[in-house]
């Protein structure tokens, strides 16, 4: 998969200490695109948009919070 036009965003609520970050990109058509921030030029997951939005959905739904514990 090409990246080289990927434009990666990182959370606001992250912030500058090297913690645990995920980086997305949206811009891409049809594939959102996840890495890790503190290794750009590692692995990346593929999701389409479809999957991402089902996700971020999950997320905010509170489906996941039993993971958290």
């Amino acid at each position: 998969m090409d990246l080289s036009a990927a434009v990666w965003r990182k959370s606001s609520l992250s912030g500058d200490n090297g913690g645990q970050c995920v980086e997305v990109a949206v811009n891409l058509p049809g594939v959102v695109a996840v890495r890790d921030s503190k290794d750009p030029d590692g692995p990346t997951l593929a999701f389409t948009p479809a999957e991402w939005q089902a996700f971020v959905s999950g997320i905010k739904a509170g489906d996941f919070d039993s993971l958290l514990r």
